[in-house]
């Protein structure tokens, strides 16, 4: 029986994306993103924010680093890595997340209404954008308004069709 490793997570950028490659070219976008927890505390409600660092690689990295920016609110499906490495002759490891799936949630920061698909062309306000990875020896899939999280009517109903 295979192991189950899968996150979910919506947080914020914390800073800008940093797009980097390796001597063969292969791209390597890494950020950092905050996601406010509310717990209480004897009677009081106390907000606290747990920082995750982000990996996307390949083509999804050049794609959406200039989408990535400090502040974004972004939908993150992935899964959990532990980088491991020695330092000062002590070992050292870190939990980050490998993104499958980024979705760029909220509007254009420049106020227009206008966005950018990671696909490619551009949609007038439209909700949410998204890539997600293919799968290792996949081809990449196409994607559709509910991919996009598009919303269904102003009273939330869904369309007459479902597609189950």
């Amino acid at each position: 029986m295979a192991d189950v490793n899968q996150v979910v997570i919506v947080g914020r950028l914390t800073r800008d994306a940093e797009l980097k490659y390796t001597s063969n070219g292969f791209a390597i976008g890494s950020f950092s993103i905050a996601v406010n927890r509310r717990r209480k505390n004897g009677e009081q409600w106390v907000e606290e924010a747990n920082f995750f660092d982000i990996n996307l690689f390949g083509k999804p990295a050049e794609t959406l680093n200039q989408y990535l920016v400090k502040g974004k609110q972004v939908a993150i499906q992935g899964e959990l890595r532990q980088d491991r490495w020695e330092q000062d002759g002590q070992p050292r490891s870190k939990i980050v997340i490998v993104a499958n799936n980024v979705q760029l949630l909220g509007g254009n920061s420049g106020g227009s209404g206008m966005q950018q698909q990671a696909g490619g062309g551009y949609s007038q306000n439209r909700p949410a954008q998204s890539y997600q990875a293919p799968r290792q020896n996949a081809q990449p899939q196409q994607y559709n308004e509910y991919d996009a999280g598009q919303s269904y009517g102003s009273d939330g109903d869904f369309p007459e069709e479902i597609p189950f």
